[in-house]
C-alpha cells in the first residue's frame, strides 16, 4: 500500500524509518513548520521526522494547519492508501482522515481507551500504572476514540524514567505498525471498539506539574521525578535556588519503617544525606533518594559533586511548594 506518514518529534523516526526499512512504499511525510530559534528567530529548525524525510528523499508537506483545498490538493496528488500518524502535533479533520481508501492509522502511546489525550507517557508513571503500551486505531474525528487494531503491552519498573519509557515504546510502535498494516494487507485484521466508559484522558504537561512537593509521600515524589526525567526535570527548591531532581529511588517500602529516628523526627523536606550514595530527602511518608541534581544555570550533576561544592547541606529544608491560586 501507499503510505502518507504523518508524525514531528523524535517518538515518531522509528515508526517512519521501520516501515521504509521493511520496504513499504511511503509516498510522502507531513510533518510541523520549522521551528524558528535563537533571538534573532532567523534560524529554522527541521523536525525530527523531516530530516529523515529528507535523507530518504522523500516529498515533504508542511502545512500550518491539515485542511483546506489546497493541501486536500496536495494529499490527492501523493495519491495515498493509507495513512500512518503518530506524534503529529494537529487534530486532523474528518475530509484528511477520509481521504485515503483506508482511512488513517494512529500510534499512540498507552493501551486505550485509558490515557487518551497529548502526554500518556507522563501519565502513566505518574499515576503508577504497573505496565503501559502502544494501541494502533483507527483515528476518527473525536479524540483517540478510533476502532483499535493491533495492541503492545509492556511493564513499567519501578524506577523507569520517561526518558527509558519514551525510547522504548517509539520502537514498539514501529513493530507495532509494521503488525498491524501486515494484517491489513492480509485481510485478517479485525477492529476492537473501545469501551468509552473505561477511557480516561492524559492532558498536556505544564510547569506546575513538575514541581516536587515533598509532603507527599516518597512514592509519589518518586513518580513526579521519573515522569520528567530527563526532560522538563522535576523541580524544588532549596535557599530559594531551583533545583531538578533526578534519578528517583524510593527508600525501603516508602514507608517510615524503612527510616531512623533522626530521620523520622525530620520534617518533610529536610536533607537526610547527600554523598557518593545520593540525595536523600525525608517526605511525609518514608524518603527519596536523587542520584543527579541540576541547580539553576548549572549542568546537571551528581547529588555528591552538588554537596562537594557546598550547594546543599544535610539538615537544609527544601522550600514548602506555594499554594495553588484559588
Amino acid at each position: 500500500m501507499r503510505i502518507l506518514f504523518w508524525g514531528t518529534p523524535d517518538f515518531a523516526v522509528p515508526p517512519l524509518r521501520a516501515l521504509l526499512g521493511e520496504g513499504h512504499d511511503v509516498v510522502g511525510v507531513v510533518t510541523q513548520p520549522d521551528k524558528p530559534r535563537g533571538r534573532s528567530r532567523t534560524q529554522l529548525d527541521p523536525s525530527p521526522v523531516k530530516v529523515v524525510a529528507l535523507q530518504e528523499g522523500l516529498p515533504v508537506l508542511q502545512p500550518l494547519k491539515p485542511r483546506g483545498d489546497e493541501f486536500l490538493q496536495q494529499m490527492r496528488e501523493l495519491a495515498p492508501d493509507i495513512s500512518v500518524v503518530v506524534a503529529y502535533g494537529h487534530i486532523l479533520p474528518k475530509a484528511v482522515i477520509d481521504l485515503p481508501p483506508h482511512g488513517t492509522l494512529n500510534i499512540h502511546a498507552s493501551l486505550l481507551p485509558e490515557l487518551r489525550g497529548a502526554a500518556p507517557i507522563q501519565a502513566s508513571l505518574l499515576q503508577g500504572m504497573p505496565e503501559t503500551g502502544v494501541t494502533i486505531m483507527q483515528m476518527v474525528p473525536a479524540l483517540e476514540a478510533g476502532d483499535m487494531l493491533h495492541v503492545l503491552r509492556t511493564p513499567i519498573g519501578p524506577e523507569t524514567t520517561y526518558g527509558e519509557l519514551h525510547d522504548q515504546l517509539a520502537e514498539m510502535g514501529a513493530l507495532a505498525i509494521v503488525q498491524a498494516l501486515t494484517l491489513i494487507e492480509a485481510g485478517v485484521s479485525r477492529p476492537v471498539p473501545q469501551d468509552d466508559a473505561r477511557s480516561t484522558y492524559a492532558p498536556k504537561i505544564d510547569r506546575s506539574m513538575a514541581r516536587l512537593d515533598f509532603t507527599q509521600s516518597a512514592t509519589e515524589v518518586s513518580r513526579v521525578s521519573r515522569a520528567f526525567d530527563p526532560r522538563p526535570g522535576a523541580f524544588a527548591t532549596i535557599s530559594g535556588v531551583e533545583v531538578k531532581c533526578f534519578g528517583a529511588r524510593v527508600i525501603g517500602r516508602g514507608t517510615d519503617a524503612d527510616l531512623d529516628e533522626p530521620a523520622l523526627a525530620s520534617p518533610p523536606g529536610t536533607v537526610r544525606s547527600a554523598d557518593d550514595q545520593g540525595l536523600v530527602v525525608r517526605c511525609a511518608e518514608g524518603a527519596v533518594r536523587f542520584m543527579d541534581v541540576q541547580p539553576s544555570g548549572k549542568a546537571r550533576m551528581t547529588a555528591a559533586a552538588w554537596a562537594r561544592g557546598r550547594g546543599v547541606q544535610v539538615g537544609q529544608q527544601f522550600d514548602a511548594p506555594a499554594p495553588p491560586l484559588p
